[in-house]
């Protein structure tokens, strides 16, 4: 694998990031610090986290997967040299109580100096907002609403005080996630008018069940000169195959433990509908699901890095195996057919 710019920052990351929202839930700090060792072997340099992971998200679990990493950099003198760390403040709480209930400058400075303590690190290589601070259709709802408007801190305000922790050298760049359109051009317009830093990234999803990005600000992006960092890539797990037939129910992953994801846009009876076909078309080219879902980012001109979330070593090596797997134009125009039947039902 080579490294690739993130947009007009000085980073270069690998095409792989591992994701590590499931480290203090799923995944026990003993295993993540086994899931970091076997990354890093593998030449995986790129650590994606938020101050409010784990998920599903709990008071008493908040910060404990930035928590983990920050033990393991501690045991492990010189891994952090190694690494790009990119974690997120998180935006308005959204039914978290326990985080801010808005986006302040002084709250973004505070979320940053807290994340810092718990990664034990001087430095965040990526500091991204999770999710904008203004009212925005996100997280599986399409229609925006302007009634449900109220005061937020405005754009410039976020980029000021990012601005601030560029120059007090804790943060090297900075991104956003869950954004829109209108949300990246205006963070760029303004930061060229007022002389601040760039948005280098936007991290949203992006699978074979939620390809809205292709809607508008994939257009947007490459115009601006931001990277897209592709979450979700298996669609919380729909894209791997394992609930093809027992549906979300059991012990087979995350979609059917937590009754909390399975209300959310992956728990459509659509999205698990499309996956269905997504993974039977696979099997029919002699690839296992996981390949195709994940080959679809890594082969992707849009995706400058995926982020992959495991639970498990044998998970992890799956994922970065399947980095030369190749799909045929066939294959390709049979995504794309499936796609105009079904359109994006985890959108």
């Amino acid at each position: 694998m080579k490294n690739v710019p993130l947009g007009t920052s000085a980073l270069r990351v690998p095409p792989i990031c591992l994701g590590t929202m499931t480290f203090g839930e799923q995944v026990d700090e003993a295993t993540a610090h086994r899931i970091l060792d076997r990354a890093l072997e593998r030449e995986i340099s790129f650590l994606d986290a938020a101050e409010m992971y784990s998920v599903p998200a709990r008071a008493d679990t908040s910060g404990s997967t930035e928590t983990i990493l920050g033990n393991w950099f501690a045991k492990r003198p010189g891994a952090r040299d190694k690494l790009v760390l990119a974690t997120k403040v998180a935006g308005p709480a959204r039914g978290m109580p326990w985080l801010r209930p808005e986006m302040s400058k002084a709250g973004i400075i505070e979320a940053c100096e807290a994340s810092l303590r718990r990664l034990q690190t001087e430095v965040i290589d990526l500091y991204q907002i999770h999710w904008p601070a203004r009212n925005v259709p996100a997280f599986g709802a399409i229609y925006f609403d302007p009634a449900k408007d109220k005061p937020a801190p405005s754009v410039l305000e976020q980029l000021e005080a990012l601005a601030e922790l560029v120059k007090a050298g804790k943060v090297k760049a900075i991104g956003l996630s869950n954004e829109t359109p209108y949300g990246v051009h205006e963070f760029v317009r303004l930061a060229e008018q007022h002389g601040l830093p760039r948005v280098a990234t936007v991290q949203n999803p992006y699978c074979l069940i939620n390809r809205s990005y292709e809607n508008g600000l994939d257009e947007t992006c490459h115009r601006l000169d931001v990277s897209l960092l592709a979450y979700s890539p298996l669609g919380f797990g729909l894209l791997s195959g394992k609930y093809d037939e027992t549906g979300l129910v059991g012990n087979a992953g995350r979609m059917a433990i937590y009754e909390s994801m399975r209300k959310q846009r992956w728990g459509r009876p659509e999205a698990l509908d499309t996956a269905r076909r997504y993974n039977a078309l696979a099997r029919e080219h002699g690839l296992t699901p996981s390949q195709l879902a994940l080959a679809f980012c890594y082969t992707n001109r849009r995706v400058a890095s995926t982020i992959i979330g495991v639970t498990t070593l044998a998970q992890l090596d799956e994922c970065l195996d399947a980095w030369d797997t190749k799909l045929s134009p066939e294959l390709l125009a049979a995504i794309d057919a499936i796609r105009w039947e079904s359109r994006d039902p985890a959108q």
